[in-house]
């Protein structure tokens, strides 16, 4: 469980590694979406080519290497950064495999103390697995310069997510836009399949449950919007190296005590 605090929060990545890659015929992908919580708007810059992606918000950068299977985590107020590789993913998911299983022994009264603690830290495997969401059409609407297709999101009775989706060709995308997701969602798996599974790839309604690709997405608790997900702006340009490295100077932190 070693490290995990540095894992930092990943909706606007994933979300952003669902839409957009590098197909055969870009240079890369530059978006900017917002996102609006407690009347709060913060902006998120991501760029994306066919193995890599970089998405900035406020004071942090993410950074996911395909080439090199690392994640990069900077800090941009204290000029440092955290990298993860692949084998820290496995070990950590080693780690947590045997601490669920110590659970396991423990009295009900100390092991729901545990799971909730540990859901707390946002750590998976807490607690019940969350039911599945159905979705349902719902009708038609505009988010942002884009017309789109409606879907509500149901978990048994309740609304969890509003859904405006458009095909990717209205982005000027193709399938072949989405293999970056794959990379992402693979490196992932290991320690986070719940998040990984929420990296979505575009498919057919069959396997993601509504069509196109979401642009806007409202989230729902107890009947009440909590935040609202838009994607802003796209655009295909050349992207440099140099934004797939941590800025020159900046000082590597450990992880996990390596």
């Amino acid at each position: 469980m070693c490290g995990m605090k540095h894992i930092p929060a990943l909706a606007s990545v994933l979300t952003a590694a669902a839409v957009v890659s590098l197909s055969a015929q870009s240079q890369g992908i530059t978006l900017v979406q917002s996102e609006t919580r407690d009347g709060k708007v913060t902006t998120t810059l991501t760029q994306m080519d066919k193995s890599h992606i970089r998405t900035e918000t406020g004071n942090g950068i993410f950074i996911f290497d395909g080439d090199a299977q690392v994640m990069r985590m900077v800090n941009m107020e204290k000029k440092s950064y955290t990298e993860i590789t692949k084998a820290d993913m496995q070990k950590m998911s080693k780690q947590m495999s045997d601490a669920m299983e110590q659970m396991k022994n423990m009295p009900p009264a100390q092991r729901a103390m545990m799971e909730k603690m540990m859901a707390g830290r946002g750590m998976p495997g807490a607690g019940p697995a969350a039911a599945p969401i159905a979705y349902k059409a719902t009708g038609s609407d505009k988010a942002g310069q884009w017309a789109c297709a409606k879907y509500d999101g149901m978990r048994a009775a309740d609304k969890v997510v509003e859904l405006c989706t458009v095909e990717p060709k209205a982005l000027g995308l193709t399938p072949g836009d989405f293999e970056v997701a794959k990379q992402l969602a693979e490196f992932m798996k290991s320690l986070m399949p719940q998040m990984a599974n929420q990296i979505a790839l575009y498919g057919t309604p069959a396997e993601q449950g509504f069509s196109g690709y979401p642009i806007r997405q409202s989230h729902f608790s107890n009947g009440k919007v909590t935040s609202v997900n838009e994607l802003k702006e796209i655009k295909r340009e050349a992207i440099p190296a140099s934004a797939w490295q941590a800025p020159a100077g900046f000082k590597r932190e450990s992880f996990g005590g390596r």
